[in-house]
């Protein structure tokens, strides 16, 4: 594989994924471009020798004069539709290319600002970074010379630099680049105190600490509590998500009760499930003693119950801890829901997916529950199981070495 379809790929894969595209660095000087296109001059005739053939003619684009660009949007027109198939995206790529190559030959910008709607940047600047690619491809292939290729590549980059420019003035351009994470867990922290308290004044309002309540105002209440704690989970998992994969909030294990374990997810559920009319029944294990982080098992129990709760809409929900040993502890988790279809198992522990049909990636149906659940389960030593039936329920599992304390 050439080497500019290997960078193809690579960077189109990342899309795939629905990961930002790491753009290489485009701020070498001439000299530098030149030595990389330059390798053709020492070697042309090797090149030509093993089968190089020059250029062949493509269909035009109109308005661009410059055959280089030419073929640079074909072939990146063409390897997208090869590795993308008929996403929504393909049909914005020509424009964008086309628009691209129009700035570039006549040195002016403002042809990506007229279209509408207008792209994605982020898009546009990923396929700027592709056409350059081809057309040091180009030059490397010796199908053109080095001053054509210097030359067209620099104009190609003052439109890269303009698209950055208007990238830096969005608002969100603090979250893009290497203070984006930083800046993250700031804005998720500041979330978490408000949701807290409001999670809190709910819980206390229900159990009457300011007076009798109506069933509709319970009812009301129940689903502020519901509201609150999907929105703290959603923090809770984002400020998991920007961790080492192994790294635990507690190093080093320490000793807890099962029961009370248990009972600290119970009362955070409790109203979740009675606002969808639902039981969640608890098995406790013979040793309530076990040396480990209870932390984690918290927040595992409690990602896979209010799954269980969302995707339940009748019967009840078991969670069960078992000793499977004087070691070895089993959690569970099972539900009377509709079970996983097994189109969704494909995705089920990704936290983000390529949606069809949408830009970008999005959160997978299940979100970030699952995909942070099966990492701290990991972190723990053990491994995330499920078992599921259409119509039957979906049962969560994973066994742990937990020693007596």
């Amino acid at each position: 594989m050439p080497a500019s379809d290997f960078a193809l790929e690579q960077k189109n894969d990342c899309a795939l994924a629905g990961k930002r595209p790491k753009i290489p660095n485009r701020k070498s000087t001439d000299n530098e471009l030149m030595t990389l296109v330059n390798v053709q001059s020492s070697r042309v005739g090797r090149i030509r020798q093993r089968g190089s053939e020059p250029l062949v003619r493509v269909n035009p684009v109109a308005g661009v004069s410059s055959d280089l660009l030419t073929h640079a949007i074909r072939r990146v027109d063409a390897r997208w539709r090869e590795l993308h198939g008929h996403s929504t995206d393909v049909a914005d790529i020509p424009r964008i290319l086309a628009a691209s190559a129009l700035a570039a030959d006549r040195g002016d910008s403002s042809f990506i600002d007229t279209l509408t709607p207008r792209p994605s940047l982020r898009l546009s600047l990923h396929l700027v970074d592709l056409l350059e690619d081809e057309l040091l491809a180009i030059g490397r292939a010796g199908n053109a010379s080095a001053a054509q290729v210097l030359q067209t590549v620099g104009r190609l980059r003052v439109v890269r630099a303009a698209i950055e420019d208007r990238f830096q003035q969005l608002p969100g351009a603090p979250l893009v680049g290497i203070d984006g994470l930083e800046y993250l867990i700031e804005f998720v922290h500041d979330m978490r105190s408000p949701l807290n308290s409001l999670l809190l004044l709910a819980d206390r309002l229900q159990q009457g600490w300011s007076g009798p309540l109506t069933p509709l105002q319970i009812r009301q209440l129940r689903l502020i509590y519901a509201a609150a704690h999907a929105l703290n989970t959603v923090t809770t998992n984002a400020l998991q998500m920007t961790r080492e994969r192994d790294l635990l909030e507690e190093p080093e294990a320490r000793a807890f009760s099962v029961t009370k374990l248990l009972s600290e997810v119970q009362d955070v559920v409790r109203t979740l499930a009675a606002q969808k009319g639902l039981e969640v029944n608890f098995i406790r294990p013979n040793v309530d003693r076990r040396l480990g982080h209870p932390i984690e098992l918290h927040r595992i129990l409690l990602n896979l119950v209010t799954n269980a709760l969302k995707f339940t809409r009748a019967g009840a929900i078991s969670v069960s801890v078992v000793d499977r040993d004087a070691t070895h502890v089993e959690f569970a988790v099972q539900d009377t829901g509709p079970g996983i279809h097994s189109s969704a198992q494909e995705t089920l522990f990704q936290p983000f997916r390529r949606s069809s049909g949408a830009r970008g990636a999005t959160f997978s149906s299940t979100g970030l529950g699952l995909a942070i659940t099966q990492r701290l389960v990991s972190a723990l030593g053990g491994q995330l199981e499920y078992e599921t039936a259409v119509d039957k329920g979906t049962r969560f599992f994973f066994t742990l070495q937990l020693p007596v304390a």
